[in-house]
């Protein structure tokens, strides 16, 4: 708020007398244009008054009123308390505001402070006039008067908090007009600094000023933090400040605290971590994410939200790096082929079961590449020439209504693993009257032996009370329809890649507490499965046309 006379004058000087547009003003003076505007508007500083905020017992004063002047003639043990007041109010008259709103209000009124016994003059028995010498703003006027009545008691309820205010109001008015009648004590370039501050443009600068001169002239802390609007605590920090360093201090710019990712011991701590294979820690995965970082400095003594996490690191320089990747069928009967698998899930029934079958490997176990947060500094690079320490196969189903994962380790890919796959799940879900099984147009998943060998468990499957089993195969070249193929992936993401398995056995063993987890984690939850790694796959794990499961990254 523009307070400065001098500055004021000029502002109407320079448009008014030498013409200048409100535009360049502003822009010279670094003010905005409505507020050259409110400048010439004025010929002088508008007064700064603080708009009254309406409180929620506005519309109960009167009620409050009367209980308070109702104690004044009981005694004191038959008194009603501030909170038998606010029960009364709340539970007989809807007031919905909080206590603290009605303690405030009876302490700043005081009950009945002055009173005036009036004799009707008018004709009819009622007040002509009544003259008040004290300033209207303390005192209101009981509106509950008997009418009839020979005399007429009117009470004054005094509002001490707007005395009070209103004293150093006064005082903030004739500080700011530069006449006081007394000065405070101190030395005299203090005091001319302090006085210059008063007209600052800042509110923060002249609040500070106002409250170490308003102090040195006598007034208590409650006073000043009243009228200017600011807390008790702010004022005394300010006199505080002063006491400690004089004006120097008292005006210095707010010193922030050490921030949180600033803090050398934690930066430490989440770069150690950083530095350290997840597994050290019981964690099933080859690179670090988010989450399990911040569960680890947990347990280490350091608890630390996921952005101050990220700003350290960030700090540092460590980033990801990812790519976009996008495959198309060449299949003629794409369409054809995606209407019958979408039908098929559109009606599947309760006792029905549809798998999404495929083989993930080769894989051979080496040292892997992957994306991972890394310092700044030299590429972390993996030799393109290693020696395999062994080589698997995973062959796995996909069913789709749980989410379950049923796989197995095969040797090679042929139509005996498909067999070996249909005859695991025939026998694991011989409850279901039907099983759906679906895959890409490899050889080994269309071969006539697989499809003879379907047809023979079919003509026996009723008598011996077992489900039948339907082929609903995929597009050529779709893999990425395949719903498992995401599964895969993120399998891939978390404990493949950045991995350097000593053994093909320790490989077989991350795979399987893998499926495990996930299985465990689904059908605690059967819904999509929140942020866990199988819940930020790919793609959801359902059948849609939009898919894009398989991704070459994480294979």
């Amino acid at each position: 708020m523009l307070t400065d006379p001098i500055q004021w004058a000029q502002i109407r000087r320079r448009v008014l007398v030498e013409g200048k547009s409100i535009r360049g003003v502003a822009k010279s003076e670094g003010l905005s244009r409505n507020t050259v505007r409110k400048v010439l508007r004025h010929d002088l500083p508008v007064r700064f008054s603080r708009r009254p905020r309406e409180s929620a017992t506005t519309e109960y004063e009167q009620l409050i009123y009367s209980m308070l002047a109702e104690n004044e003639t009981l005694p004191q043990c038959e008194r009603r308390s501030m909170a038998s007041i606010y029960r009364n109010i709340r539970d007989h008259h809807g007031y919905g505001g909080s206590y603290d709103c009605v303690r405030r209000h009876c302490r700043a009124v005081q009950i009945p402070q002055v009173s005036f016994v009036i004799r009707p003059t008018g004709s009819k028995g009622t007040i002509d006039s009544l003259t008040i010498k004290k300033s209207p703003r303390m005192y209101r006027i009981d509106p509950h008067v008997q009418s009839g009545s020979a005399n007429v008691t009117l009470h004054l309820h005094r509002d001490r908090r707007m005395e009070r205010a209103n004293e150093v109001a006064d005082w903030i008015d004739r500080l700011r007009g530069d006449r006081l009648e007394r000065t405070p004590g101190g030395q005299k370039d203090v005091i001319d600094h302090l006085m210059r501050k008063v007209h600052d443009p800042s509110s923060r600068q002249r609040n500070r000023a106002i409250s170490v001169l308003a102090h040195e002239q006598g007034f208590s802390i409650r006073r000043i933090s009243l009228c200017l609007g600011i807390s008790r605590n702010t004022c005394r920090r300010y006199l505080r400040a002063y006491l400690d360093g004089g004006v120097e201090q008292l005006f210095a710019p707010m010193k922030r605290g050490t921030r949180m990712a600033e803090n050398e011991e934690l930066k430490a701590a989440v770069f150690r971590v950083l530095h350290q294979p997840p597994r050290d820690h019981a964690i099933n995965r080859t690179s670090w994410i988010m989450r399990d970082l911040r569960t680890v400095l947990s347990r280490q003594g350091f608890p630390v939200s996921h952005q101050v996490l990220r700003q350290i690191i960030r700090g540092a320089g460590w980033k990801w790096r990812k790519a976009r990747i996008v495959l198309t069928s060449t299949d003629p009967e794409y369409r054809k082929k995606l209407s019958m698998v979408q039908k098929i899930l559109a009606n599947l029934a309760s006792d029905e079961a549809f798998f999404s079958i495929d083989e993930f490997g080769p894989l051979a176990v080496k040292m892997k590449q992957g994306l991972m947060l890394g310092p700044p500094g030299p590429q972390r690079v993996v030799p393109q020439w290693q020696k395999s320490k062994g080589c698997l196969i995973v062959t796995a189903a996909l069913e789709l209504s749980a989410n379950q994962v049923t796989h197995f380790y095969s040797k090679k890919k042929n139509t005996k693993e498909m067999i070996r796959m249909l005859e695991l799940l025939i026998d694991r879900y011989a409850d279901r009257r039907t099983l759906f099984l679906s895959w890409d147009a490899a050889s080994w998943h269309v071969s006539k032996k697989l499809k003879q060998r379907i047809k023979e468990h079919n003509e026996t499957a009723v008598g011996a009370n077992l489900p039948r089993v339907e082929i609903a195969p995929l597009p050529a070249g779709a893999q990425f329809l395949n719903v498992i193929e995401s599964v895969f992936s993120g399998m891939a993401r978390s404990i493949i890649h950045n991995s350097d398995y000593p053994s093909v056995e320790d490989t077989r063993a991350a795979i399987d507490q893998y499926f495990s987890d996930r299985n465990q984690q689904f059908r605690e939850s059967p819904k999509r499965a929140g942020k866990r790694i199988w819940g930020e796959e790919r793609v959801p794990s359902t059948f849609c046309d939009s898919n894009n499961c398989k991704d070459p990254r994480w294979r």
